[in-house]
């Protein structure tokens, strides 16, 4: 068996880098919305995490807002990455949201 510890790992490219990112909240209140945006730049480094935050779009006749960090990196076979996310919006128009997702790649 071939192992690799991910310690020992050389990270020649630790250039800051972002990641887009969109997924519909749940659905409460008989609507949903969309949250949106691009992360907060971070280096490549193991274990690094991005910041987010935004604005919902508006449905139902309001907007949310929204914030928090993602996890760490995901690492997929063909050397890039994404990160998971999830929250919950602000209590706007008598309710919340939650809502979870993956960053694009990169």
């Amino acid at each position: 068996m071939h192992k690799h510890n991910i310690e020992e790992v050389e990270w020649t490219d630790r250039a800051p880098h972002t990641h887009h990112y969109s997924t519909r909240t749940t659905v409460d209140f008989g609507h949903s919305h969309t949250v949106q945006g691009m992360t907060s730049p971070a280096e490549n480094t193991i274990g690094h995490v991005h910041s987010y935050q935004g604005t919902t779009t508006f449905e139902n006749g309001h907007v949310h807002h929204f914030s928090g960090h993602t996890g760490p990196p995901v690492h997929l076979a063909n050397g890039t990455h994404y990160h998971e996310f999830s929250g919950t919006t602000t209590f706007d128009d008598g309710h919340t949201h939650h809502y979870s997702g993956k960053t694009s790649a990169g």
